[in-house]
């Protein structure tokens, strides 16, 4: 997150529960993944970054799908808890980073480095100017094939900065082919991506 605003919020939230989104127990969280991962357009892919990555549940959901995996969290708590459970996987390295700032911007030959951005419940967390910022960083680090991902909850709640239509409206206006809207009242799911060709299309169906 930008800023410490949050910080004592989630050092709090951490400090009382390893799992305190209860992401391990409730179908809700399980089957919102589910269709996250039912909603990528490829099978497979090379190098996928997920920032906000909590204690991991999502990444080890992830990880078999992908080569590379960069997950990142600004709670060292959860990163800690995520480091533990994903150590067995070589291929997953989980960082402490907090965004924009630490936005993995290292210089990459050719086009961006990441074929897989996946941000999921954390947009809302940041400010307007924060999340135009990471807006930035996903068009700089997105591949030329590459998907962009952005799954969040829709109920107002106390520690929100933005609403889910601004974070949604920060990454639709990159300007890459929508693939994919999945509403329901509690979250919404929408994958972007520099291919505009359905799956059907990509594989040659129609």
């Amino acid at each position: 997150m930008s800023g410490d605003t949050h910080r004592p919020y989630f050092d709090a939230l951490y400090a009382a529960s390893e799992d305190p989104y209860a992401l391990r127990a409730r179908w809700y969280e399980a089957r919102k993944r589910a269709v996250l991962l039912a909603a990528l357009p490829r099978p497979h892919y090379r190098d996928a970054f997920e920032p906000g990555c909590g204690i991991g549940e999502l990444t080890l959901e992830l990880a078999p799908r992908c080569d590379r995996l960069l997950a990142s969290d600004f709670s060292a708590q959860a990163v800690a808890t995520a480091r533990r459970r994903t150590a067995g996987l070589g291929h997953v390295e989980v960082r402490q980073q907090t965004l924009p700032e630490d936005w993995p911007l290292e210089p990459q030959p050719g086009p961006g480095r990441f074929d897989l951005i996946v941000l999921s419940e954390i947009g809302y967390f940041l400010d307007r100017e924060a999340m135009d910022r990471v807006a930035a960083c996903c068009e700089r680090t997105l591949g030329a094939d590459g998907t962009l991902v952005a799954c969040d909850w829709r109920p107002d709640f106390a520690q929100r900065s933005l609403s889910t239509a601004d974070v949604h409206g920060a990454l639709a206006a990159l300007g890459l082919a929508r693939l994919v809207l999945h509403e329901e009242d509690d979250f919404v799911l929408q994958v972007w991506a520099r291919d505009a060709r359905s799956v059907a299309q990509r594989e040659g169906i129609r």
